[in-house]
């Protein structure tokens, strides 16, 4: 008996101690957690994803405004290149992960064969297709602006992946690029208030990844475009409710998105000072925000709740950047990460086939300090 009790101290010693080895007290009762990494284990699982995902055509979200019976066919007649992890846009940003961790980690296991998807998904031909669709009469706001984001994404990445397929799958997708750019110049000016919502519509996302590919290819046009826009919504923003954060169904938070767009839009001096308006509270060292938790993550809805999390913690990695005196928020960022990483691998398609990218691009803000 004696021996018993000796085993069981043992073990919760042991695991007291393991459990000290990945938190650490760092003032006022703030927990400093592991920080998350993207190695090349990690990416050789979370390549499944896209890999299990790209070519799988049903189930299927097709968010289709019927114009006549012409239009019921199947989402590979309609989409070409993009119709499988269950609807368009994860089917691109599910693209865009073959590519990050192609450019990232060349030696993954699989890298003949997601090369392969690649080269035969995104061919010209099935390129033209994806333009014509947006050329119907019913289907000119189609994916605005999410899937437009995520397509400008992808369109980056390749520009910038030193590969000898990487010039091709740019070329060939360089149309449906095109199209995407003169759709944000025509729609841009338009838009007469922000969208300030937790998922696919919101504004400052929609913003946030056209400003990047913007930045990167030299589009002068867009980018002055962005930053007047941005600006334009918001400014002027102060105290934004993040307490009221998430909602049910939330995978973008509508406060720190905005922010992720204006650190880039704004010099450095001036978005302290706007950040110091916006969201006060972030320059409290001892800054907390509770991680959205996940009830069934086989609920398409309530998994939208690990989505929040990872595009929480990009978003604290890029207001941090470069900001010394944000530092604290990095911390938080990895709480979120670590809270929903476990759980993307192995889940049910409801998140599978989407939160892989979530997990890949809150991985890439990390930094290396």
């Amino acid at each position: 008996m004696k021996l018993l009790k000796f085993l069981i101290i043992a073990v919760l010693f042991i695991g007291c101690n393991s459990k000290k080895s990945k938190h650490k007290i760092v003032g006022n009762n703030t927990v400093e957690v592991e920080k998350p990494q993207l190695n090349l284990e990690q990416a050789n699982r979370l390549l499944q994803l896209p890999l299990h995902c790209v070519n799988v055509e049903y189930p299927n979200k097709l968010n289709q405004t019927i114009g006549s019976g012409e239009d019921l066919k199947s989402p590979k007649e309609l989409h070409p290149t993009f119709y499988g992890c269950f609807d368009w846009h994860s089917s691109v940003h599910g693209h865009w992960s073959l590519v990050s961790l192609l450019k990232n980690f060349p030696e993954v296991k699989e890298a003949a064969k997601a090369k392969e998807i690649l080269l035969a998904s995104i061919s010209k031909e099935n390129i033209l297709q994806e333009v014509a669709y947006f050329d119907g009469k019913y289907n000119k706001s189609y994916e605005r602006t999410y899937g437009w984001a995520w397509l400008l994404k992808l369109a980056e990445e390749l520009h910038t992946w030193d590969d000898s397929s990487a010039k091709q799958l740019e070329e060939n997708l360089q149309p449906l690029t095109d199209l995407i750019v003169r759709k944000y110049l025509e729609f841009l000016p338009k838009l007469n208030y922000p969208i300030r919502v937790g998922e696919h519509t919101n504004t400052a996302f929609g913003l946030t990844f056209a400003w990047d590919y913007a930045n990167t290819v030299k589009n002068n046009e867009l980018l002055e475009l962005i930053n007047k826009r941005a600006k334009d919504f918001f400014m002027d923003d102060e105290n934004c409710p993040i307490s009221w954060e998430p909602s049910g169904f939330d995978f973008l938070s509508a406060c720190l998105q905005e922010a992720a767009i204006m650190k880039r839009v704004l010099p450095k001096n001036e978005f302290k000072k706007w950040i110091s308006d916006f969201l006060p509270q972030l320059n409290d060292k001892n800054f907390t925000l509770a991680v959205g938790e996940v009830s069934d993550r086989s609920d398409g809805k309530l998994v939208h709740l690990d989505g929040v999390n990872f595009s929480r913690a990009w978003c604290l990695n890029t207001i941090s950047k470069d900001l010394p005196e944000y530092n604290h928020l990095k911390n938080t960022a990895n709480q979120h990460i670590n809270y929903s990483l476990p759980n993307v691998v192995g889940d049910s398609y409801e998140g599978g086939h989407w939160l892989g990218s979530f997990a890949i691009y809150a991985l890439n803000s990390m930094g290396n300090d």
